[in-house]
């Protein structure tokens, strides 16, 4: 019923809005043209074109005909490319899920935009997670990739993890909350819980749910994010930790006080880990990427300690 000729034609007598114009850009006679368009309404059981004696101009059927023809000659002519890349190895799709204390949009743009040009017909999705909710997304939803899991050992036998290095943590306070000027060296957990504590909900659904740092007795609020978490601090809301290379211009500025604390909050690792079972070429190929410390993914790692060396891409 639509072979490629037959999509061509009809294609191209909507654009034109003639069939006289369309065979002529095709290379047929007006009839051959108009015979075609009539065959085809007569095997769909439906008129896709109003005719008048000067123009043809489509139905509201032949509106939602053009709009899927168009979707599958775009298929069909990218389709011997696509089929070569699956024989090779490529996947068709490629979800990636990125820890919120990793994530940075114009990195995550970079890295999209290298692995669409080197595998234009692998599809690609982006979630942002936290805490165990990164685990979460791999363990038991359909990404294929993690960026910054937390630790550095797997959590399953069918997962490769490579470690990426440790986040410090910092205890801060804005420059006007009293904890800033307070005289003592260390400040106390009782000294703490009087103020709330900001922190990122974990998005976990399945795995236990984490919380970074809650005193007994402590007021929590919840934030969705760490620009947020951030700005909180800043504006004096609460306190709490928060990672050191992301707070140390503010403490240099003095926006932000660091605070010694008697229970400081101990470095957290963090690694890449992706599936072993169903992956292909794109999957490996960004492993790699991390492996040489490229920096194509050096956004990701700014806020973790690791080695400063990096590589380009190529």
């Amino acid at each position: 019923m639509l072979d490629q000729e037959t999509i061509r034609t009809f294609i191209r007598v909507a654009e034109t809005e003639s069939f006289s114009r369309a065979a002529s850009s095709l290379h047929k006679t007006p009839a051959a043209i108009s015979y075609r368009i009539k065959t085809l309404e007569e095997q769909v059981g439906t008129q896709l074109f109003l005719r008048t004696t000067r123009s043809v101009s489509l139905t509201l059927a032949g509106q939602h005909l053009l709009e899927h023809c168009r979707q599958w000659l775009n298929w069909l002519d990218a389709m011997p490319d696509e089929l070569q890349q699956i024989n090779a190895g490529v996947e068709r799709q490629v979800n990636i899920v990125i820890n919120n204390l990793l994530y940075q949009p114009q990195t995550t743009a970079d890295l999209l935009t290298w692995l669409h040009q080197q595998f234009p017909f692998t599809r690609f999705q982006i979630s942002r997670q936290v805490y165990m909710g990164v685990w979460d997304s791999l363990l038991y939803d359909d990404y294929q990739l993690a960026i910054g899991v937390t630790g550095s050992e797997s959590l399953s036998n069918n997962i490769s993890l490579l470690p990426l290095g440790d986040i410090s943590w910092q205890f801060v306070v804005a420059q006007n909350h009293p904890l800033a000027s307070h005289p003592a060296t260390v400040l106390s957990d009782d000294m703490l819980r009087r103020y709330p504590a900001i922190n990122i909900e974990d998005t976990s659904r399945t795995l236990t749910r984490r919380v970074a740092w809650l005193l007994s007795g402590q007021k929590e609020i919840k934030v969705p994010d760490l620009s947020t978490k951030l700005a909180c601090h800043l504006s004096g809301l609460g306190v709490g930790f928060l990672p050191e290379r992301l707070c140390r211009p503010y403490v240099e500025s003095g926006a932000l006080v660091a605070r010694s604390v008697v229970n400081p909050r101990q470095p957290s690792p963090l690694s890449i880990a992706w599936k072993n079972a169903g992956s292909g070429k794109v999957v490996s190929e960004i492993a790699e990427i991390f492996k040489q410390k490229n920096v194509l993914v050096g956004g990701f790692l700014r806020m973790v300690d690791r080695p400063a060396e990096q590589k380009k891409v190529v």
